[in-house]
């Protein structure tokens, strides 16, 4: 017998609706701090490298340890409060990858039990047609063509 129900683990109707309350609370709470940047404007500012993370982060530890060495050129409290939301915003990106990957992972299992599901399924309408059983036929043709080169026989 195929294993089958790799990831049994569903949603009840009342754990979607939180799910999507959740979302809609989420994206209710960004939307106004959210940026579009065109193609050119990625490139343009890009991503700062760790290497000039650490400068940046030298540069504040110098600010906060002797100011008076400090360009009055800068803002600082923007500076700092830049800094501080990078460091939230990234901390909040990390969470969110970690909830997309096992997201995705859960979603490539349910997958898999479907896709299983229904090879089992094929399998036997095969052989239903072949007992001369009704409307088999019609299913057996449908689902054939799934198959390349029309084999009838996927692996299991």
């Amino acid at each position: 017998m195929p294993f089958t129900n790799f990831d049994n683990r569903h949603f009840t109707t009342a754990e979607e609706g939180n799910v999507i309350t959740a979302l809609n609370d989420l994206q209710k709470a960004v939307e106004n701090k959210l940026a579009n940047l065109s193609p050119e404007e990625r490139q343009q500012y890009g991503s700062v490298n760790e290497q000039n993370k650490l400068i940046i982060n030298k540069v504040k530890d110098y600010h906060e340890s002797q100011p008076e060495m400090s360009s009055p050129d800068v803002n600082w409290d923007e500076f700092h409060a830049d800094h501080r939301t990078r460091g939230f915003l990234q901390n909040t990106i990390n969470r969110l990858q970690s909830i997309l990957d096992g997201l995705n992972n859960a979603k490539i299992l349910h997958d898999w039990d479907n896709y299983r599901a229904s090879l089992s399924d094929y399998e036997y309408a095969k052989y239903k047609n072949g007992t001369d059983a009704s409307g088999y036929e019609a299913k057996t043709k449908e689902l054939k063509q799934f198959f390349s080169g029309g084999n009838s026989s996927p692996d299991l």
